[in-house]
C-alpha cells in the first residue's frame, strides 16, 4: 500500500538517537552509527522523531510500505521493557547525548531563594562586582573547607542536542548562553546555571538555525522565563537574534533578559 513513512538522510545523520528515544514504536535504531528505520509497519507516519532530530536528517515520504501493525508494535515494546537495562539501551546511540535530570542536594544556605532572573528584564537586580585579590580567595575557601559544586540540573546541553519534549522543560526557568561565556565569567554557575535549565551553543562554529530548534521548545513547554547569555563580540549576537526568532514564532510571551559578558569578565546588563 502507498502510505506516509518516516525517510532518514544518512549523510545528515549524526547518530545522537534522539530520534529512536522519541519514537515510541521503536521503528528506529541506530546501526553502524546511522538512525535507521527497522520496520516500515512498526512506522505510524506521525513523526513524534521528527522535531528531535537536531541536523534535519529525517522527512515525510509517501511510497510504498507495510501497513502499520499495533499488534506487533505492541508486543515489540513488551519485549524491550522486559527489563530496565535493555529499555535504557534501546537507542544504541551515543549515551552521553541520553537526556536525563540532574538532582542535587538542596544545602541549608540554598532554602527560599527565588529561581534567578525570573521576572521582567526591567526589575532584575544588577549584580555589584567586587574586586578580590587572588589570595584572599584562595584563603577564604581554604578556611570555609569548601569545593565549587556543579549547579548543572540536566544533560544534554548543547542546543543541538536537547530534545524539544524533555521533560526537566516543564515550567522551567530557561538559560540559553553562547558557549565561551561560562569561561570568560568566572561564577558562571552559581551565577546563571543555578536554579535554571541549562542550553549552549555557538552561533558562529555551529552550522545549524537554533531559531527552529527554541521555537519547538518554546511552543510544546511551559517555559517560565528566559535568560540569554552572550558575549561582547558582535558575532554572538545570532544567539540574541534566534531566541527573538523563536519568541515571534512560538506566539508566546515569555519573560527574558539579554546579559553580556564581557571578555575581561564582566557582565553587563542589556535593556
Amino acid at each position: 500500500m502507498i502510505r506516509k513513512v518516516i525517510s532518514i538522510d544518512e549523510n545528515k545523520c549524526n547518530g545522537c538517537g534522539l530520534c529512536a528515544e522519541a519514537c515510541h514504536e521503536n521503528a528506529i535504531g541506530i546501526v553502524n552509527g546511522v538512525a535507521t528505520l527497522l520496520r516500515d509497519d512498526y512506522c505510524d507516519g506521525l513523526g513524534d522523531c521528527l522535531p528531535t532530530c537536531p541536523t534535519g536528517a529525517i522527512t515525510f515520504v509517501e511510497r510504498e510500505a507495510a501497513a502499520y501493525d499495533e499488534a506487533a508494535v505492541l508486543e515489540n515494546m513488551k519485549k524491550k521493557n522486559q527489563s530496565t537495562e535493555s529499555s535504557a539501551k534501546k537507542t544504541g546511540g551515543c549515551p552521553g547525548t541520553q537526556a536525563k535530570t540532574i538532582v542535587r542536594e538542596t544545602r541549608k544556605e540554598d532554602d527560599g531563594l527565588e529561581p534567578l532572573a525570573c521576572g521582567c528584564p526591567g526589575s532584575s537586580s544588577k549584580a555589584i562586582s567586587r574586586e578580590t585579590s587572588s589570595c584572599e580567595c584562595e584563603s577564604s575557601n581554604e578556611s570555609a573547607g569548601t569545593k565549587p559544586v556543579s549547579q548543572l540540573s540536566q544533560w544534554p546541553v548543547q542546543i543541538k542536542l536537547a530534545p524539544v519534549n524533555a521533560p526537566y522543560f516543564k515550567g522551567a526557568h530557561l538559560l540559553i548562553a553562547a558557549d565561551c561565556t561560562a569561561y570568560a565569567y568566572g561564577d558562571f554557575h552559581n551565577r546563571f546555571i543555578k536554579n535554571k535549565i541549562t542550553l549552549i551553543g555557538c552561533p558562529k562554529l555551529d552550522a545549524v538555525d537554533y531559531a527552529e530548534k527554541l521555537t519547538e521548545i518554546f511552543k510544546l513547554n511551559d517555559i517560565k522565563s528566559i535568560t540569554v547569555v552572550r558575549m561582547e563580540v558582535p558575532c554572538c549576537g545570532g544567539i540574541v537574534a534566534a531566541v527573538t526568532s523563536a519568541l515571534q514564532n512560538s506566539g508566546k510571551m515569555i519573560p527574558w533578559q539579554v546579559l553580556t559578558v564581557t571578555t575581561d569578565g564582566s557582565v553587563l546588563e542589556n535593556a
